[in-house]
């Protein structure tokens, strides 16, 4: 995607949390806050042993829709790190780091500067 279009990208650390020590890194991974959930190649959560856990279905810009499952892994960006359940893609979709992912990470995106930038405090009930 062209830079004027606001778009940028990151690098990607995953992990299986029930395989302690195994890790792979995603470079170049396109940041889209359209996008609710992440995608990941299926061969690298395969070679994670990530389980698929439940199917999506997902609806296209053009009104088509896809059928993909799911897993969890350990997502790690900057040096922080969260659990999240991300896309098992096909060869062909595009490998996505979602909205989801980075609100578990509390980060937000900077447009200005192309970075990822922590949120600051989380909203939190309080008992009166």
């Amino acid at each position: 995607m062209p830079d004027d279009m606001g778009a940028f990208r990151v690098d990607i650390v995953l992990k299986n949390p029930a395989r302690q020590g195994e890790q792979r890194t995603l470079r170049s991974v396109l940041v889209d806050t359209g996008a609710e959930l992440s995608w990941v190649p299926a061969e690298v959560l395969e070679s994670l042993g990530v389980e698929r856990n439940n199917k999506w279905l997902f609806r296209q810009a053009d009104g088509s829709i896809l059928v993909r499952w799911t897993g969890t892994v350990v997502v790690q960006v900057a040096g922080k790190q969260a659990g999240d359940e991300v896309v098992f893609g096909d060869p062909g979709d595009l490998v996505l780091l979602g909205s989801r992912t980075l609100e578990g990470l509390n980060f937000r995106v900077e447009p200005v500067t192309k970075q990822l930038v922590v949120a600051g405090p989380a909203p939190a009930a309080v008992a009166a």
